[in-house]
């Protein structure tokens, strides 16, 4: 059963008992991302590196060609 199904069968439900419908699929994930994207530049300060530029700085390190020799 797909996403969509669960969430139609679910809001079936919730009208014929008279309840609340659930969120629709995908509705909070921006918010979720963010709150992920502060705890992990929390986590950061607290261990007292560098909250921000920290993916840049790795893809950088990596992809630079290194000097031979």
């Amino acid at each position: 059963m797909s996403i969509t199904q669960q969430y139609l069968l679910d809001s079936y439900r919730a009208r014929v008992h008279g309840e609340p419908e659930p969120p629709a699929p995908g509705r909070h994930d921006a918010a979720v991302l963010r709150e992920v994207r502060d705890y992990r530049r929390f986590r950061a300060v607290i261990a007292e590196r560098p909250a921000q530029g920290r993916l840049r700085h790795t893809l950088t390190r990596w992809l630079r060609p290194r000097a031979l020799g």
